[in-house]
């Protein structure tokens, strides 16, 4: 802070107090009413602290702080003119990707989006049939469950059909894997670099 800027600082400092005590002795003489004077010192103050604000913020910008800030100038996300609450918690659970504690039936939706991914994941027929019968057997006892929130309406999962259904995706990935090698041994095969003439 400069010299002009600490002594403006002392100047309104000494008018507010100034100003202070004249409305103390209108209010004791009793021509001012109290709760008029009240609400004119809070709009006072939120307009000084409007203003120690924009000079904080014009400052920050000149010394470059908000140099390279992606949401300078813009909108910030996630705010759409509705207010919820729970905002904080469900930016926090969405940005660490916290799981378990939703409600069985969406933690089952979740999960029924996920499950092709994961079974494709394992490589043997039994572990993909223990998995589809946990949970089918999750799925069942979500249903029987009355603690309210919202119903369970994910399908169970025919275990016969969903192992034809890996089978198939796995064949599928093995001769594409296949293929890419072919093709990789072919590209990487050294080239001879003359011709024969015939």
């Amino acid at each position: 802070m400069n010299d002009i800027d600490a002594r403006m600082d002392r100047l309104r400092r000494a008018a507010r107090y100034r100003y202070q005590q004249l409305v103390d002795s209108e209010i004791e003489r009793g021509s001012l009413d109290p709760d008029e004077v009240r609400e004119e010192r809070r709009l006072l103050k939120a307009a000084d602290v409007a203003a120690h604000a924009r000079a904080q913020i014009e400052e920050a910008e000149r010394r470059g702080v908000f140099e390279g800030n992606p949401y300078h100038g813009k909108p910030l996300p996630g705010i759409d003119g509705q207010h919820d609450p729970d905002w904080w918690i469900k930016s926090k659970i969405e940005r660490e990707d916290i799981r378990g504690i939703a409600p069985p039936a969406l933690a089952l939706r979740t999960e029924d989006a996920e499950l092709d991914g994961a079974l494709d994941a394992l490589s043997r027929e039994d572990d993909v049939r223990d998995v589809l019968v946990d949970f089918n057997a999750r799925v069942k006892e979500a249903r029987r469950q009355l603690l309210g929130g919202p119903p369970v309406v994910t399908p169970l999962r025919d275990v016969d059909a969903e192992l034809v259904a890996w089978s198939a995706r796995r064949e599928a990935r093995l001769a594409s894997a296949a293929r890419a090698a072919e093709e990789l041994r072919l590209e990487s095969r050294p080239r001879r670099w003359w011709r024969r003439r015939g």
